[in-house]
């Protein structure tokens, strides 16, 4: 258990003689009732079997901020990542701020966060490995990250940017509530090293002494619907109508002159000039998941097709199927779909711990997406080799395992769809994100198709005008979500709105270079259509398009999500100076807080001039830095 010193100062003692009932979202304060079972076991920190007094253990807790006191010392980050032993790149608190006005009338408000232990913690819900838990003792929202594999999907459907992916060990951990401290009657390490009293803790909904206010939200914090988060405000002193971030994230807060609220709106700080930032948006950290969708949604396309085309007795797919190539289709549909997965897992933190993903099934879409798209293989593995055989038994199982595939591919495409559905990110929010999905299937398998039928000689004018015909109804398919996505986002009261506006400037020119390659892609289709073209130009033609419009537009769409993070500082939680200082080697001094990704490109040429010209020492320690970053 923690040790108190016995000159503990009063400010650092927990102190809540009474507490409500419920809090302001309705639900009980009690976490556990007062017979119930959990009661009075060991939370064995440490091994230590001994059990808090606390004589609210069992009430939910969280974090008091007043925002009237803070001064932004960052003491309460220094403390938290002193006690938890953090490296200088990972912070589980962390100090931002919003400004608002022009001198001599300029009033900023700083904001201290960390994780809000919520009533509803959609990261728990989300974590495929079932890594973390939510504790009767407290509310407590705890993580392991030795459960944890990597995959950050928490990092993502977070609202608050709590969960700390870290991209040197490749595992996430978090805020702990310092349940060790709490146990024996101490405040968070936070709290007790707070100078001017900005932060507090207790009991939720229990107004600290000499405070006055207990809101939900304040001007820079995200929505509370999501998860509602376990932390109150105080902030009595008037701020400007618009409230600007001072990070790279193009976002303010503007007042609703009838709530009163503050809601995120558009702040074009970088001007409207459109570029291409190719590098940026093919270099991406993200990148393993554009090849996996795309190379998994294009097999299950191909495999819909094939089987939908045989048991509808289709004259075209029927006729394929008896060519020289439909097994070499259904060789590359496996190698396709393997390299598509590889790409995924290896992807992971920690790709060795890669079976972690099922463990919750009962409620993350990630571990219902990786077993969708496992049944999917195992349908297409069987339905593959059972094509190699003739006879009523051998058609028997292939038909058995083309449902068994058709089963996976239904549960895992739509989970592959539901886990981007994240409130926290409004860009993926959309339904244009499953009609991307889906377009994506119809228009690249209908081409991996068409061209192995051109390889082997298989295509005839029926096939090429079928396949011609799907693939122009996926190209339409995106092109309308598109249209809609781009309607609805222009006009948002969100960080959609800040995404939007870096996909017309930011990435500007490779935006409308995709519109472009789409529109062009759905004439030519839409033209091979009318006119029965089956020629290898025009497919190849065709498969050019239509591929590269898939990759920008798919990068495009991890790389201009912007999700409800809590507002940085200049340097501290900015974006545009972690990509600044990983660029210009800043990220070698580790005092500026920035790591290199731990997926980093291996620098072969460098490694190699390394070995040539340093000693032994020197080079096993550049070696390393080069690999790792």
């Amino acid at each position: 258990m923690f040790k108190v010193r016995e000159n503990e100062p009063d400010y650092a003692l927990l102190n809540d003689p009474t507490s409500q009932t419920v809090n302001r979202y309705g639900k009980p304060i009690e976490t556990v009732a007062a017979d119930d079972a959990r009661r009075d076991q060991s939370l064995n920190i440490n091994g230590d079997g001994e059990v808090g007094s606390n004589p609210n253990r069992y009430k939910q807790h969280g974090f008091y901020f007043n925002a009237d006191n803070c001064i932004a010392c960052h003491a309460c980050e220094a403390a938290c990542s002193e006690k938890n032993d953090n490296p200088a790149h990972i912070a589980f608190r962390s100090v931002g701020f919003v400004e608002g006005g022009t001198y001599p009338d300029y009033r900023r408000i700083n904001i201290s966060m960390a994780c809000n232990h919520c009533d509803d913690p959609v990261c728990l819900k989300g974590c495929p490995t079932r890594a973390y838990t939510k504790l009767a003792e407290y509310g407590a929202v705890l993580q392991d990250p030795d459960t944890c594999f990597g995959c950050g999907y928490c990092t993502w459907v977070c609202p608050y940017n709590a969960p700390q992916l870290d991209p040197v060990k490749g595992q996430v951990s978090k805020c702990n509530m310092c349940v060790d401290r709490l146990e024996v009657g101490l405040k968070p390490a936070c709290v007790s090293a707070c100078l001017g009293k900005a932060l507090d803790f207790g009991v939720v909904e229990n107004v600290p002494e000499g405070r006055e206010q207990a809101k939900a939200a304040i001007p820079g914090f995200p929505r509370t619907d999501i998860t509602h988060p376990n932390i109150r405000f105080q902030q009595k002193k008037a701020v400007q109508r618009d409230m600007v971030r001072v990070d790279s994230t193009p976002l303010k807060y503007h007042r609703d002159e009838v709530d009163g609220a503050y809601k995120p709106t558009l702040d074009p700080k970088h001007g409207f000039k459109r570029e291409w930032n190719v590098q940026k948006l093919l270099g991406s950290h993200e990148n393993a998941h554009v090849a996996f969708t795309l190379s998994v949604q294009a097999v299950m396309g191909a495999f819909l097709l094939l089987a939908i085309g045989a048991w509808l007795h289709i004259p075209a797919v029927i006729g394929f199927i008896g060519s020289d190539a439909y097994i070499p289709t259904t060789i590359a549909m496996i190698l396709l779909h393997t390299v598509g997965l590889a790409k995924l897992n290896l992807h992971l933190g920690k790709p060795h711990r890669f079976y972690r993903g099922f463990y919750n099934l009962k409620l993350s879409p990630v571990s219902r997406e990786i077993a969708g798209v496992s049944l999917f293989f195992m349908g297409l593995a069987g339905y593959s080799f059972f094509a190699l055989f003739e006879g009523g038994f051998a058609a028997f199982l292939q038909n058995a395992f083309t449902a068994v595939g058709l089963a996976g591919m239904g549960f895992g495409g739509y989970y592959m769809y539901k886990l981007y559905r994240i409130p926290a990110r409004p860009f993926w929010n959309h339904w244009q994100t499953g009609s991307s999905f889906a377009g994506t299937a119809l228009t690249l398998g209908s081409l991996l198709l068409a061209l192995v039928a051109l390889v082997f000689g298989a295509m005839t004018p029926a096939l090429g005008a079928t396949l011609a015909s799907v693939a122009g109804l996926g190209l339409a398919l995106e092109a309308v979500g598109l249209l809609f996505h781009a309607r609805d986002l222009q006009g948002a009261e969100s960080e959609g709105a800040a995404s939007f506006y870096e996909q017309t400037t930011t990435y500007g020119n490779s935006y409308w270079l995709r519109n472009g390659l789409l529109a062009a892609a759905l004439l030519l289709a839409t033209g091979m259509v009318a006119t029965d073209s089956s020629s290898v130009l025009a497919f190849g033609l065709l498969t050019l398009l239509a591929l590269a419009s898939a990759i920008i537009g798919r990068a495009l769409f991890y790389v201009l999500v912007i999700p409800t993070t809590m507002p940085g500082a200049f340097f501290w939680k900015n974006k545009g100076f972690v990509e600044h200082a990983r660029d210009s080697g800043l990220a070698d001094m580790p005092q500026l807080g920035v790591a290199y990704e731990h997926h980093h490109p291996f620098k072969l040429d460098e490694l190699l001039e390394t070995v040539r010209t340093t000693s032994l020492q020197e080079k096993i320690a550049q070696a390393k830095r080069i690999v790792t970053g």
